[in-house]
């Protein structure tokens, strides 16, 4: 960890709802005049998107059902691990990014003088502009742990943030989403998230436990069977429980104050509104990236 070069790591799995929590990160670095060098959790997967069906393919053919994203076999935790080690230590480090779309495509392609850059591959590797304030990513590890090859993400991490909705939620959230940006059918998906259940289950859940804020969204309405569930259930249908790993310190009166029809539920956790969630992640997160930089300026 860095007082220096600070890391900062929003992690929740796909469908979770971290893109939340980067905007409201984007209005505070804005706000604070912070400069973040933004690393997105997809540059890490080891493959691209055809080496990544040629190798889920192989391995159903082996019997192996559980091949995923999710896993080490398609990320390279020991890079995040490096990157993160590597900007504590020095503010500096290398990225990529990986391209979604064809705009984005096109954009990368201007970017690095290239013209072969689709959609579904990876950008060359470069170093990120110099005089950053802090590191920010955002995506799938960003506390990861991998005992069996000695990674440990966590550690390196100054700030962790977990973006995690009640399980049958995420689920319609990432049915939903994949359909409407992807076209892909309900039963695709579903599909999915049975492949990635193992990896789901040691990897990406275990993360919150030692992230420093979670955001858990939590809905009002029925959602016991989400692969029927013709809607997402709105901000205002839920509520946002949110838990501090470390309470010490923290103005529970002040953010209470700030937030309307928000109460404590434990000595560490406060429930707000679900309308409220993004205004709640500014008043919280505020603050402590305001110390952040003070500190770093000492």
């Amino acid at each position: 960890m860095s007082v220096k070069h600070p890391v900062i790591a929003v992690t929740g799995s796909s469908g979770a709802g971290t893109t939340t929590v980067k905007r409201a990160f984007e209005n505070i670095f804005r706000r604070e005049k912070i400069k973040a060098a933004v690393i997105e959790g997809d540059s890490l997967h080891s493959l691209d998107r055809m080496a990544f069906r040629a190798a889920a393919a192989e391995a159903a053919k082996n019997g192996n059902n559980s091949f995923s994203h999710f896993g080490p076999e398609a990320n390279h935790f020991d890079k995040i691990e490096e990157m993160f080690k590597q900007y504590g230590e020095t503010g500096m480090c290398k990225r990529r990014y990986y391209v979604h779309s064809e705009p984005e495509a096109v954009e990368h392609n201007q970017h690095f003088g290239l013209t072969d850059l689709k959609p579904g591959v990876f950008t060359p590797w470069e170093d990120i502009e110099a005089g950053s304030d802090l590191l920010f990513y955002e995506g799938l590890h960003g506390m990861v742990k991998d005992e069996a090859k000695g990674v440990d993400v966590s550690k390196y991490v100054d700030l962790g943030i977990g973006v995690v909705p009640v399980v049958n939620l995420e689920w319609i959230q990432k049915i939903h989403r994949d359909k409407a940006e992807r076209g892909y059918s309900a039963e695709a998906t579903v599909d999915t998230i049975m492949r990635r259940m193992p990896d789901y289950i040691k990897y990406i859940t275990p993360q919150f436990t030692h992230t420093d804020i979670n955001f858990q969204r939590v809905a009002t309405v029925d959602t016991s069977n989400p692969f029927i569930a013709r809607d997402i259930p709105t901000p205002d249908e839920s509520f946002v429980v949110i838990r501090f790993r470390n309470p010490k310190g923290v103005d529970f009166p002040y953010y209470l104050s700030m937030i309307p029809n928000s109460f404590m539920s434990r000595a560490n956790t406060m429930v707000v509104p679900g309308g409220k969630m993004s205004h709640a992640m500014e008043i919280i997160l505020s603050p402590i990236m305001h110390e952040m930089i003070e500190k770093k300026k000492k």
